[in-house]
């Protein structure tokens, strides 16, 4: 019951002047306001942060999904393209039978590789063979000879091109390859409806241009074609002229800058509202198209920043109020305790609710830890899949000439056994046996030839451990010196010491040496100072160099540094896997590949081994990289 406590309770004493209560509400209103603006200001800058960081994690995980999903198909046009059948197509006069054949295997192809379509075109122009030729939009005898990718394959041996099919309407990625020195090309389109599906499930708005700012790849059909920045005249000419995009209009997207905000815009979409999302994007690893993300902020920041408005608002009324309540005491200290517990316990409901959201959060997190390390695990199963079919396609560069090594003593051998039975009939049975034993070193000799081609096929497992560097080399040698003859290329090289040895794998530092060796014969065959030298380096230390050097035209320094990236090569028939191959060998016996000189004037790659003491077995010691 309130008694005459006016001047206590009410905004202004008799006098007109504010009550010490009214000053402190005041005083309280502010506190709490303050609060409330900082902590919304901050939970919005929380919650930015937190989409930022979530945003460059999907991104990166989308990309690789649309890179496996070209990669799937990216040999399929190179493996088509040394197809007998297929080369048989593209003859003079090729058959109906054959071509009928052909088409029925390229329809089985695709089916198995999930390929949109692939065809076969003549350097006329003309497709002559295609996995559809039975649908009513069958590829055989239209023109496509002005494709840009059809003009690329013919000229370069390869060729892609992303475009709107003139036959299909359907966009696709177009992946061609010559075929023999120029006698047509083989073409393989890819479609990413299975990934604008995922993108469109993910509720996030992804899409991918290519160089030029052109949408290619979009979770928002409404938006395929339509261009980050305007495209002049001139390249619109070119489009045209190519059909790349068929009547696409080119129009600019509906995303504009927030000043201020430089990751951040603003969507239109017609007559729906707009929205706010942070703009992120990647470069996707061997083209030169981009990938984006628009990640909406909206409900996210006005979530937290709700949030923070209530505990912050809650926080400050509480401490202000148990102030107050330590002053005001007696009965309304006891209610408004009774109402501070109550808020107590709302906002203990609302941490726990938070705490098990947590909680979730952090299993579903170990659950994509552990799907990661699956991933991680298949990448290195890949990896060693990859080492073999190195290996197996060297065995195809010296196959001819590790013949002709055993041909020579097969020779030998039928000349010396018709000279035993000679020799016998007339009763010489000493000069028999020196030809008996001959024949036996000469059985050793092909014996040991065969041994190190199956030694080199075999698939090797990652270990390291002591060997002999000099029998590494001499094995090496032997198989690469009949193609040095073979080519006249001088082939010097340096002997270690029989008692040096090295961690390692001795038939995968074989393979590596083997495959230096030979592109080493190709960069020099054919040049007038040809020389190929294998060269040892130690400076008494813990590592030994093997060097291999030749006097061909060099690498560029724009190419150095892609050198060993896996699928770079300078060749026009080679597979980029060879390098790559060798320095993850090296890497796994601990050492070190690296290009170590000859930018202009020839080519010097330097193996680095660690040296083996007797410690050494079970060592795991990574050499670092020399410059």
């Amino acid at each position: 019951m309130i008694r005459s406590a006016a001047p206590e309770s009410g905004a202004r004493t008799p006098d007109g002047t504010p009550s010490r209560r009214g000053l402190a509400i005041l005083l309280g209103l502010c506190a709490v306001l303050a609060a409330t603006w900082l902590a919304g200001r901050t939970a919005e800058r929380w919650a930015l942060s937190d989409l930022r960081r979530a945003a460059r994690s999907a991104i990166g995980l989308q990309v690789g999904v649309l890179l496996a999903e070209m990669q799937k198909q990216a040999s399929l046009p190179l493996a088509l393209a040394t197809d007998p059948e297929v080369v048989a197509a593209l003859g003079p006069d090729p058959g109906r039978g054959l071509l009928d054949r052909v088409d029925k295997r390229l329809a089985q192809i695709a089916a198995a590789t999930g390929s949109a379509v692939i065809y076969v075109i003549g350097a006329d122009g003309l497709t002559v063979a295609a996995s559809n030729a039975g649908s009513d939009r069958s590829f055989v005898g239209q023109d496509y000879g002005f494709r840009p990718y059809f003009k690329q394959a013919l000229a370069g041996g390869a060729g892609s091109q992303f475009a709107l099919g003139t036959v299909s309407s359907r966009p696709g990625l177009y992946l061609a390859r010559r075929v023999g020195t120029g006698a047509g090309v083989v073409v393989v389109k890819v479609e990413f409806d299975a990934v604008e599906a995922a993108w469109r499930a993910a509720h996030e708005v992804t899409f991918v241009t290519d160089a030029r700012g052109i949408v290619l790849v979009t979770s928002e059909p409404g938006w395929r074609f339509d261009t980050l920045d305007a495209i002049d005249a001139a390249e619109r000419a070119r489009i045209e002229a190519g059909q790349e995009f068929g009547a696409a209009s080119l129009k600019r997207l509906p995303l504009h800058p927030i000043a201020g905000k430089p990751d951040a815009v603003r969507v239109a979409r017609g007559a729906l509202p707009a929205w706010t999302a942070i703009l992120s994007q990647a470069p996707v690893p061997g083209t030169d198209w981009r990938l984006h993300t628009l990640t909406p902020v909206g409900t996210a920041v006005e979530r937290e920043r709700l949030q923070a408005w209530i505990i912050a608002a809650l926080a400050t009324a509480l401490v202000g109020y148990g102030l107050f309540a330590v002053a005001d005491r007696g009965r309304r200290t006891r209610t408004r305790l009774a109402e501070a517990a109550a808020r107590r316990a709302e906002l203990e409901t609302r941490v726990e609710a938070r705490t098990r959201a947590l909680r979730e959060t952090n299993a579903q997190l170990r659950a994509e830890i552990a799907e990661r390390q699956r991933g991680e695990a298949e990448r290195e199963r890949l990896g060693r899949e990859l080492a073999q079919a190195g290996r197996l396609a060297a065995l195809g560069q010296f196959a001819a000439s590790m013949a002709h090594e055993i041909n020579q003593p097969l020779a030998a051998i039928r000349s010396y056994a018709d000279n035993t039975a000679i020799l016998i009939r007339r009763g010489r049975s000493d000069d028999a046996a020196e030809n008996a034993a001959a024949i036996g070193r000469l059985t050793d000799r092909i014996a040991g030839l065969t041994r190190q081609l199956k030694g080199f096929a075999r698939r090797a497992s990652p270990r390291r451990e002591p060997v002999a560097l000099r029998d590494v080399v001499a094995n090496a040698l032997e198989l690469v010196t009949a193609r040095a003859a073979a080519l006249d290329v001088p082939l010097a090289a340096d002997r270690p010491d029989p008692d040096l040895r090295v961690l390692g794998d001795g038939p995968r530092l074989e393979q590596v040496l083997v495959n230096l060796l030979q592109n080493a014969l190709d960069a020099v065959a054919g040049r007038p100072d040809a020389r190929v030298g294998l060269h040892l380096r130690s400076d008494g230390g813990e590592r030994i160099a093997v060097e291999v050097a030749d006097t061909g035209p060099g690498i560029p320094d724009a190419l150095r540094s892609q050198v060993f990236d896996a699928f770079f090569t300078t060749k026009a028939d080679g597979l980029g896997l060879g390098l790559a191959i060798a320095r993850g060998i090296v890497e796994d016996c601990g050492g070190n590949l690296i290009l170590a000189g000859g930018a202009d004037a020839g080519t010097v790659f330097r193996m680095e081994l660690l040296r083996a003491t007797e410690k050494s077995p079970g060592v795991d010691k990574p050499l670092g990289a020399t410059p």
